[in-house]
């Protein structure tokens, strides 16, 4: 498909862009706004590194083992360098503003770091070094949220698509680095955010997946804007006032959005969701700990009570409604009753999905300041081992409970292991698969009544 940003078409791109993502939608979404400005300049992206004249790894440093594997590619990125000797190699992202003086120190591992709130400086930075300078620019910004800016969707199934409706965050959990790496938190003018994603219905796209670090404290005012442009605009728009103003591009455009924290889904949220059918039954709901004394030591600011009573209240709302969690298992000082905590939380909540990690202790927090990491990393894994397993029961029960149902799924494509099959996903963020057959395929809707599961899959039939 011919594509264009700013005057310059795709097909008389002169240079070759490479770009490797890690971690979050957060950063592929990112990868697209990046790839946007470099398309603007005269660059097409390639899936092939060596065929490359620009190479970006958008990093991630949330976890130790992260950023290892960044330290890994890079080195084999330095070989391609030896073929391909006027290759240009940057770090984009999270780890870019982390370590931006420990990675221009590595002798011929990286020409560019820049870090998320500095993608539209890429192009000077090109030229530095192009002039025989390594190049930086990690200064972190108030108001930057590439809002004009129309992301080429990368790897893209013609189905899906992230939508960014603010950056940085305001939380400062203990454990966590987003609130350094991508500063305070600003939200996005709502009328950019819709008009993107009726952009996106109108290229074909049938989902949407609203994107912010937490998306429940999206607040854009007036008065942050140009008040000349603001005529019969709200003064103020909330989370749950966007939701609805992107539901209303077409009831055939589903909704869904990612990540919250439990201190802001509000009920008028969870309304907003009951009152519209195409946006998504679907919340993640990051628990961290069911120990109220640990969730303190992590300034989650909710006890164990209060995430229950939340938790109880979003199921009143929408009773049909799937859950996901974040979990962190050996964060500093947690003993083993503490850690039980965790395990019965999850036993009452019964999450759908759930991400689950050891603890590892980022530089710069307030726990790496605060509290040793002293719990042993054979009982961190044993912990994690044994949370893993009670989430796979839970998970594979919560699935058995779907089968003799119908749901209505959204085709994304074939599956994986076979073009007989399509895939796509319910309401509640469940994989369902189902013979392929004549009069629907990628981009339909289909009622799908559900037969059988595994641990990760719905599988079923298309029927009337």
């Amino acid at each position: 498909m011919r594509g264009l940003v700013g005057d310059i078409p795709v097909e008389t791109a002169t240079r070759n862009l490479y770009i490797e993502t890690y971690g979050c939608a957060m950063n592929l979404a990112d990868s697209e706004v990046m790839a946007s400005i470099m398309q603007a300049e005269g660059f097409k992206t390639t899936d092939d590194p060596l065929k490359a004249d620009v190479v970006f790894l958008n990093t991630c440093a949330i976890r130790d083992n992260a950023e290892a594997k960044i330290w890994g590619r890079l080195k084999e990125m330095k070989g391609n360098k030896r073929k391909n000797p006027g290759m240009i190699v940057g770090v984009m992202g999270c780890m870019a503003e982390r370590l931006k003086t420990k990675l221009l120190e590595q002798e011929q591992l990286v020409d560019i770091v820049v870090g998320p709130d500095a993608y539209r400086d890429i192009p000077k930075l090109i030229k530095q070094v192009e002039e025989g300078q390594k190049a930086v620019n990690v200064l972190l910004s108030r108001e930057e949220t590439y809002a004009e800016i129309t992301p080429v969707r990368l790897s893209s199934n013609g189905v899906n698509a992230f939508v960014s409706i603010m950056r940085g965050c305001d939380n400062m959990c203990s454990f966590c680095v987003v609130p350094f790496t991508r500063g305070r938190e600003r939200s996005r003018e709502p009328e950019s955010i819709v008009r993107e994603a009726t952009e996106l219905y109108n290229q074909g796209y049938r989902e949407v997946t609203l994107l912010g670090q937490n998306v429940d404290s999206y607040k854009w005012s007036a008065s942050l804007s140009n008040p000349s442009d603001i005529l019969d605009k709200n003064d103020v728009v909330n989370f749950a006032q966007l939701l609805e103003q992107v539901a209303q591009i077409a009831p055939d455009l589903r909704i869904r959005f990612s990540s919250s924290h439990p201190k802001d889904i509000t009920d008028e949220v969870l309304f907003t969701m009951k009152k519209y059918d195409n946006i998504c039954k679907y919340i993640h709901y990051p628990l961290q700990s069911g120990n109220s004394r640990v969730l303190k030591l992590m300034n989650r600011t909710y006890d164990r009570e209060w995430f229950i009573n939340r938790l109880n209240r979003i199921r009143e709302i929408l009773p049909d409604v799937g859950i996901s969690t974040d979990a962190i298992v050996g964060f500093c000082s947690e003993t083993e009753e503490e850690f039980k905590d965790t395990l019965d939380m999850f036993e009452y909540a019964q999450f759908e999905f759930a991400f689950m990690y050891a603890y590892s202790e980022r530089p710069g927090t307030a726990a790496a300041r605060k509290y040793p990491d002293d719990v042993a990393e054979e009982v961190k894994g044993r912990r994690l081992a044994e949370l893993i397993a009670l989430q796979n029961k839970i998970g594979l029960e919560k699935k058995q409970q779907y089968i003799g149902k119908t749901y209505k799924v959204l085709i994304e494509g074939f599956s994986k292991k076979s073009d007989a099959d399509l895939k796509g996903r319910n309401d509640q963020n469940q994989l369902v698969v189902f013979p392929a057959g004549e009069g629907y395929g990628k981009g339909d809707y289909v009622n799908v009544l559900i037969e059988r599961c595994t641990m990760t899959s719905l599988f079923g039939k298309v029927v009337d």
